[in-house]
C-alpha cells in the first residue's frame, strides 16, 4: 500500500488521503488529466485539439510513463467515496539553468467535479513534504501564462514567477507558460505544517502538460 498523505485529513480537505499511483489508477488518472485539459485550458489552447483528447489513449501513456525509468514521483489523492480524485507527479527539475538541488512538479491534476475540496492543496502539500525529505532545496513547475486561476493558487502555495518564460504547441497554436519557484526549506520549530500556507480555495491547478 502506498504512503498516506504527510497530514492526513486536514482541516481544508476531510477525508482526503494521498498515496503512491500504481497501474491500477492509470485509467482514473488519465480521465482527471483529460477532463482537467478540456476545463482549464478551455479559451487557452484550440478547442479541436482538447475536444479530440483521448481517454484511453492518454491510459496507455500513463501506463508507459509510470513504468519508465526515471519517471518521477507520481501520487494520487482519494476520497472515501472516489479512490481517486487527484494526480500529482515530480521529480529533478529539467530546466539546465535550474542547477542541482531543484525539484520539478511536473504535473497537478484535480477532476473538475472535486475542485474546492481541496484535493490540489493536499496533493501539492504532500508534494512539498517528500521533495524536501528527498533533499531538494527548491520546487520549480511550469504554468499556461493565462491560466489566472491555477497562478493564483500557486501563489497562494508561496510559488513566485522567476522570470522565464517557454512556449508549446497544441493544436496549430502557440501556447505561452512560465516558470514559478518556492523554496522547500524546514520549516523552524512550532511553525505551522507545509500545508498551513497553501490558503484560499483549491483550484484545478495544472502545471506544465505532461
Amino acid at each position: 500500500m502506498g504512503r498516506v498523505t504527510t497530514h492526513p485529513d486536514p482541516a481544508y480537505a476531510p477525508g482526503v488521503r494521498v498515496r503512491a499511483m500504481t497501474l491500477d489508477d492509470c485509467a482514473a488518472v488519465a480521465e482527471i488529466r483529460v477532463r482537467g485539459w478540456q476545463t482549464a485550458y478551455a479559451g487557452m489552447i484550440p478547442q479541436a485539439y482538447l475536444d479530440a483528447m483521448d481517454i484511453a489513449a492518454d491510459a496507455d501513456r500513463r501506463r508507459k510513463h509510470l513504468t519508465a525509468e526515471g519517471a518521477g514521483v507520481h501520487l494520487v489523492a482519494g476520497s472515501p467515496d472516489a479512490p481517486v480524485t487527484g494526480w500529482a507527479c515530480y521529480g529533478p527539475c529539467r530546466d539546465e539553468d535550474t542547477g542541482p538541488g531543484a525539484a520539478e512538479l511536473y504535473a497537478l491534476y484535480v477532476h473538475p467535479a472535486r475542485t474546492g475540496t481541496g484535493t490540489g492543496r493536499a496533493l501539492l502539500a504532500e508534494v512539498t513534504a517528500r521533495a524536501l525529505a528527498d533533499g531538494f532545496g527548491s520546487i520549480t513547475l511550469w504554468v499556461l501564462k493565462d491560466n489566472a486561476r491555477a497562478r493564483r493558487f500557486y501563489e497562494r502555495a508561496g510559488f513566485r514567477p522567476d522570470g522565464a518564460e517557454e512556449t508549446f504547441e497544441a493544436g496549430g497554436a502557440t501556447v505561452p507558460e512560465v516558470r514559478y519557484v518556492r523554496g522547500a526549506t524546514r520549516r523552524p520549530s512550532g511553525s505551522p505544517p507545509v500545508h498551513g500556507a497553501l490558503a484560499g480555495p483549491a483550484a484545478t491547478a495544472a502545471a506544465r502538460p505532461a
